[in-house]
């Protein structure tokens, strides 16, 4: 039978753009204390790698390059780790078009001893206010669900949870105990309640807790406040990050009792995942 609870480490961070080798020990100091703490998942904000937001970096290929081998060397860095979800840009399929000439998504990649095991892609790509994610990504189709601890776990990236037809009711309608969801999140006036709102409805409609968790710090003209938060299956808060300041949240998430997924990726037994081409200088 799934686990009923999941230790989860939520790891806030300030990250910085282009910071590849700076960004990736954040992460993995971060994992130590989590590891420190019994935590049997750790999570960090979306882009991670990149830091928020790269922007037209993102057209560059050797900047692409640059993130999907700082990845494999955080993977290889993070052996003995609990696993880890960490969003980086995924050069994915090369004979796919997109805006920079061949497909790139946004998506968020789970780690686990030396490897790559997985990748999942941001399907709803904002384009309003400060978002402009179609100049880069394209949306990705797939939602895989990954074991972890036990645990069915469904990744979502940001604006991802924001549709009631979105992945996430998807990946709970598969099973998922638990959607984890990375977040580089812009703070304003009344963003913190409308997200605690949008979480708190997905794991109503759904009977499965939430877990968000946001980057922290400033990045040009934006303000990243963190604030992560889990929320249990009836949508209560149960757990809350520090305001405008980095925090590794932990939290015993609650489980439902959920049959057994087929197909679900078991990360503790996954092979490494290949990693996609990469684009030339």
């Amino acid at each position: 039978m799934p686990a009923s609870t999941l230790r989860l480490a939520l790891a806030q961070l300030n990250t910085t753009v282009g910071d590849f080798e700076g960004n990736a020990r954040l992460v993995l100091d971060a994992a130590r204390e989590a590891r420190a703490a019994g935590a049997e998942l750790v999570a960090a904000p979306e882009l991670t790698l990149t830091g928020y937001p790269p922007e037209d970096l993102l057209l560059r290929p050797a900047f692409v390059q640059d993130a999907e081998r700082a990845l494999l060397r955080l993977a290889a860095r993070a052996r003995g780790l609990p696993p880890l979800v960490v969003g980086t840009p995924d050069p994915g399929d090369p004979s796919r078009p997109g805006p920079g000439g061949r497909a790139l998504y946004n998506a968020a990649a789970i780690l686990h001893e030396g490897r790559v095991v997985g990748r999942y892609r941001k399907q709803r790509l904002p384009n309003y206010g400060v978002f402009d994610e179609r100049r880069y990504f394209v949306p990705g189709e797939e939602t895989p669900l990954f074991v972890v601890g036990g645990a069915q776990v469904g990744l979502t990236v940001c604006e991802d949870i924001w549709y009631e037809d979105g992945p996430a009711g998807a990946l709970c309608d598969a099973g998922a105990q638990l959607i984890v969801n990375i977040n580089a999140s812009p703070f304003w006036a009344g963003k913190t309640e409308e997200r605690l709102a949008v979480a708190s409805d997905l794991a109503r409609a759904h009977g499965s807790p939430v877990a968000y968790v946001n980057q922290v710090g400033g990045q040009d003209e934006l303000v990243f406040d963190g604030n992560s938060l889990v929320v249990d299956p009836s949508g209560r808060l149960v757990a809350r990050g520090a305001c405008l300041e980095e925090d590794l949240l932990l939290v015993d998430v609650p489980l439902p009792g959920r049959p057994q997924a087929a197909g679900a990726l078991h990360v503790s037994s996954a092979p490494a995942q290949a990693p996609p081409p990469l684009p030339g200088r």
